[in-house]
């Protein structure tokens, strides 16, 4: 692929709204002209950097207490959200959701990209998470979710039995950092146009076509015998 725009996203595999930003920046790629010349690449955004390798009790739970409110206004928060990205195609099971912390989650994402496959392991990381009620801080299951996608089991194995790639991901927080950036999804085009948020498709849309014209100004030559006779404001001279 010979990639004239480049796309990142800084988002985390826990983050119900990342995940449906994903789903609306395919749906505005997919109407994108340039498509075929953009490269996209997910970059890390711990959400809660401190959380054990798996949380004690649910996520309704969980929201409460961080919240402080009520559970049933907790799992009210849960349903709308889940009508929310229903809209966009995802089956959210809050109800079934092990949280837990994500760096292990995020290191094997930078061993996909290396290998081609960054884009299937996230959405298998989403799905996991926020349909299947997998664990996500759990090395085995990370390494089980790998293989699905095509990602050698050893390797993978062998990367969260190591320290590889947490200096890409500490990498990719500091970068965040240095953009300003505090919550996720956030995408980021060519190092010069931010987004925030889980856009709307058609303002994400907007977005890639408002960056591609930037890059690619129109150039207009004029021969050295002048401009061309032309019609103009409606009428021609004859």
């Amino acid at each position: 692929m010979n990639a004239h725009m480049k796309v990142e996203i800084w988002s985390d595999v826990v983050c119900p709204w990342c995940a449906i930003g994903k789903r609306r920046f395919e749906q505005a790629l997919a109407r994108f002209d340039h498509r075929d010349e953009v490269e996209v690449r997910w970059r890390s955004f711990e959400l809660d950097p401190s959380a054990p390798r798996e949380r004690e009790g649910d996520l309704a739970e969980h929201l409460a207490a961080k919240y402080g409110v009520t559970r049933e206004r907790a799992e009210a928060m849960h349903r709308q959200m889940t009508e929310t990205a229903a809209v966009d195609g995802w089956d959210f099971h809050f109800e079934r959701a092990r949280g837990g912390n994500t760096f292990d989650a995020h290191r094997l994402l930078h061993l996909a990209a290396a290998r081609g496959l960054q884009d299937a392991l996230k959405e298998r990381l989403f799905t996991a998470y926020l349909t299947d009620g997998e664990p996500i801080g759990d090395p085995d299951t990370l390494v089980r979710l790998a293989a699905q996608v095509g990602l050698d089991a050893y390797e993978a194995r062998a990367v969260l039995s190591s320290d590889r790639y947490a200096d890409e991901v500490r990498a990719d927080e500091r970068q965040a950092g240095a953009f300003g950036i505090s919550g996720v999804p956030f995408f980021v085009i060519d190092r010069t146009y931010g987004v925030s948020g889980a856009q709307p498709a058609d303002a994400l849309l907007e977005a890639l076509e408002t960056a591609w014209a930037a890059a690619h100004p129109l150039q207009v030559l004029t021969p050295a015998g002048g401009a061309g006779d032309a019609c103009a404001d409606g009428s021609c001279a004859i």
